[in-house]
């Protein structure tokens, strides 16, 4: 919905306003709705069969061009495009000298909005004791998730495994997973990666 609110008003399609105004200006050279024949050799693809169920699995976008740019999980990028646009988010709206967001737009959108009489259906353990904040989740107490983090930590899980998020309080944290991973183990790659991440600081 929000994609197609973007196109009337910038009277654009989704991705030209992308690529105008946050994509190019961050360096996010390869972020695109519509993989080129250059491209698509690069997609990671999944395994024939998921490995917990042993049913044949694919994600069906890799093949199957989209018809218009939905601002819902249809866009590609390398996962170093993504952490540039996590650190973006970090550094309140700007990266490298290029500013697409404003500061105070940027906390407005890492802040819970949700208030405490709503309770969140959480659908993976690893989102217990979060909020939402605008198009991120947004973590607001330590001790209910099953992975470690910080108050402020902010997030998103991609539809087909991909994973990003952001620790302000522990020196400016920013990772993004990519997997290719429809099925329900990629709730299990997001937490052992988190896991991991908290696993290996010393202070």
């Amino acid at each position: 919905m929000l994609g197609a609110v973007v196109e009337k008003v910038s009277e654009q399609k989704l991705g030209d306003y992308l690529a105008a105004n946050v994509w190019q200006p961050l360096g996010m050279k390869d972020a695109t709705f519509h993989p080129t024949d250059a491209q698509r050799p690069r997609l990671a693809r999944p395994f024939t069969n998921d490995p917990l169920t042993g049913k044949p699995q694919a994600i069906r976008l890799l093949d199957t061009p989209t018809k218009f740019d939905c601002g819902g999980a249809c866009s590609f990028a390398t996962v170093g495009d993504y952490i540039r646009f996590g650190q973006m988010l970090l550094n309140g709206g700007e990266l490298d000298g290029q500013r697409v967001l404003g500061p105070k737009t940027v906390h407005h959108m890492m802040s819970n909005h949700l208030g405490p009489e709503i309770k969140v259906a959480n659908v993976e353990p690893h989102r217990g004791g979060f909020g939402f904040g605008l198009s991120v989740a947004v973590r607001t107490s330590e001790a209910l998730s099953s992975v470690p983090g910080n108050p402020g930590e902010f997030t998103w899980n991609g539809a087909y495994g991909t994973q990003f998020f952001c620790d302000p309080k522990e020196r400016r944290l920013a990772v993004v997973v990519g997997t290719a991973a429809p099925g329900e183990l990629r709730k299990y790659y997001r937490e052992q990666v988190q896991d991991i991440v908290y696993g290996a600081m010393t202070k």
